[in-house]
């Protein structure tokens, strides 16, 4: 059994917070570019260079790339090898209250009745796994709420098969219109129940941009998705231009012979997240 401390976990993610804030991901940073090169709307490609351009300064001086610096969601893989001398929670949630703090980052979570401000951006959202192995993988995903208010969930009569689940991506995306500031990248989940559907579209955020999913049959489902937004979006923060979508990330799960769950999380051009393994 492998034992690591408390005080680890806080660090890695204080520095998560940090980078995640400020440093645009290798795979976001190559879908702008690409998306540059084949943006059709002269309009479009300007802002797609002020977005790279926002992203150097963001990098270079270390300032956030966003003003909204999100709430913090962690999702975290623990293997069944490896024990945390401490309460994990606790050692997380230090790490985001370390982190927007030294990363002077913006303090946005408030109580939803009394809206008063927690100011440390604590608590976190964590979802826990149990994995095989000895290792303690962090993926942090700061998830500002211009994209996060248009994401939505239905529950749709299974009768409604692949071009059901066509046609509700496309039109919760379409109908975002520039609110999720995109290019976005959509997350979507695909079965399980009502709260599991919602769980599988942010975590299919955390995958690579450009890496399909594995089954073949869902992959062709994301390219179709992804084709038909760019074909009936507003563009590149609704200027128009066929850059609506960077990507489309698809998770399934197995569900209930009398049901077809399927819910839509929007992530904005920036899609900030970082993952660090102990």
């Amino acid at each position: 059994m492998r034992l690591i401390s408390a005080k680890t976990v806080t660090a890695a993610v204080r520095e998560l917070a940090v980078t995640a804030a400020c440093d645009l991901a290798p795979d976001t940073l190559d879908a702008l570019l690409i998306a540059r090169e084949r943006e059709e709307s002269e309009l479009s490609r300007n802002v797609l260079e002020l977005l790279l351009k926002n992203s150097e300064i963001a990098g270079r001086k270390q300032i956030p790339l966003c003003q909204d610096t999100g709430m913090a969601v962690v999702f975290v893989e623990l293997g069944r090898e490896l024990k945390v001398d401490g309460d994990l929670s606790v050692a997380i949630n230090e790490g985001v209250r370390q982190g927007y703090r030294d990363g002077f980052l913006r303090n946005s979570v408030c109580d939803p009745l009394t809206r008063r401000n927690s100011f440390d951006n604590t608590p976190a959202v964590i979802h826990l796994e149990l994995v095989a192995g000895d290792t303690l993988t962090l993926r942090f995903l700061p998830k500002g709420c211009g994209s996060e208010n248009m994401s939505a969930l239905a529950m749709l009569p299974p009768s409604a098969g692949k071009p059901g689940i066509t046609r509700y991506v496309v039109d919760q995306v379409v109908a975002a219109g520039s609110n999720p500031c995109p290019p976005v990248i959509v997350g979507v989940g695909v079965g399980g129940n009502f709260e599991w559907a919602a769980y599988l579209a942010k975590k299919s955020l955390c995958r690579l941009l450009g890496q399909s999913n594995p089954r073949r049959d869902a992959a062709n489902l994301e390219a179709e998705i992804l084709r038909e937004i760019n074909e009936k979006g507003g563009g590149v923060h609704g200027f128009g231009g066929n850059n609506t979508a960077l990507a489309v990330h698809i998770e399934f799960f197995p569900t209930h012979i009398a049901s077809l769950p399927v819910a839509v999380n929007i992530q904005c051009h920036a899609h900030r997240h970082q993952t660090k393994v102990l």
